[in-house]
């Protein structure tokens, strides 16, 4: 039997090694060691890692790429932020959007990012940036999986039109009812909105991912209302509270009454470490808080937690490079969550927990699936992370979509002309 394609020699994320993955007809048709036939392309991972392409579940494409324009967050806050990015959306045109997002996507592309869920801003009543997405939904479609969330940056309430707006957007295509409770009015009115947006998602039978409680305030608890209204409607399994930075600063009795709650009404949270650890805690003066929410403390009582990139060189963040291990490793540090359990884990938390928590179809590596998946150069997946790994091959329903020759370094000591190769000369790390 011949195959399209054959991936010779790979170690998959469980630990596996020696493996060969076969594809046929942009589907995964067997993985198992050593296949004994003919293919149209024969790659060898040569024992490096090969993973299931990663995943951004929380991203701002609306934005990215806009640094500077019209002018920098030079405070560095989150409400800054809101305010500069209100400054820009006037000036925004259709093309313009769509130039830096498909840039954006070209440069997720390269680092094995196939998948993307991103809020995109309904307070405009042109929807402009609405209408730029779903073109680009469309664009990508053929190598990257994209995702919209109607997100009423500037209030469902607080802005006179959002509420109408995002309806428009949904009838329009989007795919998840999006919402920013703390960012209301008032504490009722954040709590009102979040119930309105629940009873949206359940009558449209859509997907809810709120941007919940992204405040330094121990008494926003806007997830609360949000668990309670997800298990009245029956929506567990499609809700997903946002950031929940909040609950760094909550009481910790409260807290344990929460995540209880959060696990029955079945609730995912995302946290995103590169915004999360760099707006929170701007007030404080020291000791001064990370920002992130309680990770591992949902991660012990079985809620699931992702976690995402949120901005690229935008009003809110002027770095970031499309590069998920970069997030996850942010995690680590940041957490912290140092045992090799937990890095494990913080692969998976940008490979397949976000793939369950978007429900991406055919997502894995093994039988039946689709033929997409990343080589890179590491052992496993804890050197991934500590590594920032080469994306050596991105691979796509069984075609290349994008190749980077592994990072070398070429010495010139006296007497020793050395060519190194990091992942080489990596301690192998134990499953």
């Amino acid at each position: 039997m011949a195959f399209d394609l054959i991936v010779k020699n790979a170690t998959l994320p469980d630990g596996r090694s020696g493996v060969d993955i076969a594809v046929e007809k942009g589907r995964i048709s067997a993985v198992e060691p050593s296949i004994a036939a003919d293919a149209g392309r024969v790659i060898d991972a040569r024992g490096y890692l090969v993973s299931p392409p990663f995943i951004d579940c929380h991203f701002h494409m609306d934005a990215t790429l806009s640094l500077g324009l019209p002018r920098m967050n030079e405070s560095g806050t989150l409400l800054e932020g809101i305010a500069l990015w209100g400054e820009l959306k006037p000036l925004l045109t259709h093309e313009a959007v769509i130039e830096r997002a498909l840039k954006y996507c070209d440069l997720a592309v390269a680092q094995g990012l196939l998948a993307v869920r991103t809020h995109v801003d309904v307070c405009d009543d042109r929807l402009l940036a609405v209408e730029a997405l779903l073109e680009v939904r469309e664009k990508v479609k053929p190598y990257l999986d994209l995702q919209l969330v109607a997100f009423p940056q500037d209030g469902y309430y607080r802005s006179p039109n959002a509420a109408r707006n995002l309806e428009r957007a949904l009838d329009m295509g989007v795919d998840v009812v999006g919402g920013i409770p703390h960012f209301e009015r008032t504490m009722a009115d954040g709590a009102a909105s979040v119930t309105a947006l629940c009873e949206i998602a359940a009558k449209r039978g859509l997907m809810i991912d709120v941007h919940c409680d992204e405040s330094d305030d121990p008494l926003s608890r806007h997830i609360e209302t949000l668990t309670a209204e997800v298990h009245r409607l029956g929506l567990g399994g499609r809700a997903v509270g946002s950031h929940l930075t909040s609950m760094h600063s909550m009481d910790s009795y409260y807290v344990s009454k929460l995540l209880p709650l959060m696990r029955e009404a079945g609730i995912a949270a995302i946290a995103n470490p590169l915004i999360n650890i760099t707006l929170q805690g701007r007030h404080d003066t020291y000791p001064r808080r990370r920002g992130l929410t309680r990770i591992a403390e949902m991660r012990a009582l079985g809620i699931p937690v992702a976690l995402g990139q949120d901005c690229c060189m935008d009003p809110w963040y002027g770095l970031g490079h499309a590069d998920m291990l970069d997030v996850a490793s942010m995690a680590v540090h940041a957490v912290p969550m140092t045992s090799r359990e937990a890095i494990r884990w913080a692969f998976e938390a940008v490979t397949t927990i976000p793939a369950a928590i978007l429900g991406i179809d055919g997502y894995g590596i093994a039988p039946g699936k689709n033929a997409d998946f990343v080589i890179l150069q590491a052992a496993d997946t804890i050197e991934a992370i500590r590594m920032r790994a080469t994306r050596l091959t991105v691979i796509r329903r069984g075609a290349v979509i994008a190749e980077t020759p592994p990072r070398t370094a070429a010495l010139s000591l006296p007497g020793r002309p050395t060519v190194v190769n990091p992942a080489v000369y990596a301690p192998k790390t134990a499953h």
